[in-house]
C-alpha cells in the first residue's frame, strides 16, 4: 500500500513537473517592433504611427523607425510587440531597439499574468 502511495506522488510530482518545464519553453510571436505610445493609442487613434508622422512639426521623422525611437526618447513609450490583435511589452527594451519598426519573429517567454514577454532572440521576417 505505501508503494503504491509513494509510486503514485512521484507520478503527480514528474506530470506537474513536465507541465511546468513546458510552460517555460519559449514560443515565436510575429508583429512590429513599435512603442508603446502609438501602439496603445496614447496620441494615435488607429493604433498606429499615422497620426505622429503628420504633425506640422515633423519632429517623429518621416518612417514608423523614427516615430518609435521618438516617442521612447521623448515622450515616455517603451519598446513593444504590435501584433494584429494585441500588443505585448517586452522585459528587454535594449534589443529591440535594432529592430524598431521592422515586422519580426520574436521568441521569448510569455508571461501569462503580466502580457509580458521575455525576449529570448529576435529575427526579421
Amino acid at each position: 500500500m505505501k508503494r503504491n502511495t509513494v509510486l503514485g506522488v512521484l507520478g503527480v510530482f514528474a506530470l506537474s513537473l513536465s507541465v511546468y518545464t513546458d510552460a517555460q519553453q519559449p514560443s515565436t510571436f510575429h508583429g512590429e517592433i513599435s512603442d508603446s505610445q502609438c501602439a496603445l493609442n496614447v496620441h494615435s487613434l488607429t493604433k498606429s504611427h499615422e497620426e505622429m508622422l503628420k504633425s506640422k512639426s515633423g519632429a517623429a521623422g518621416g518612417n514608423r523607425s523614427s516615430c518609435s525611437l521618438y516617442c521612447i526618447q521623448h515622450l515616455g513609450g517603451r519598446f513593444v510587440l504590435a501584433s494584429k490583435h494585441f500588443v505585448y511589452h517586452l522585459d528587454d527594451q535594449e534589443l529591440p531597439r535594432n529592430f524598431v519598426g521592422e515586422k519580426v519573429r520574436l521568441h521569448g517567454i510569455l508571461d501569462p499574468k503580466t502580457q509580458i514577454i521575455h525576449v529570448v532572440a529576435i529575427d526579421v521576417e
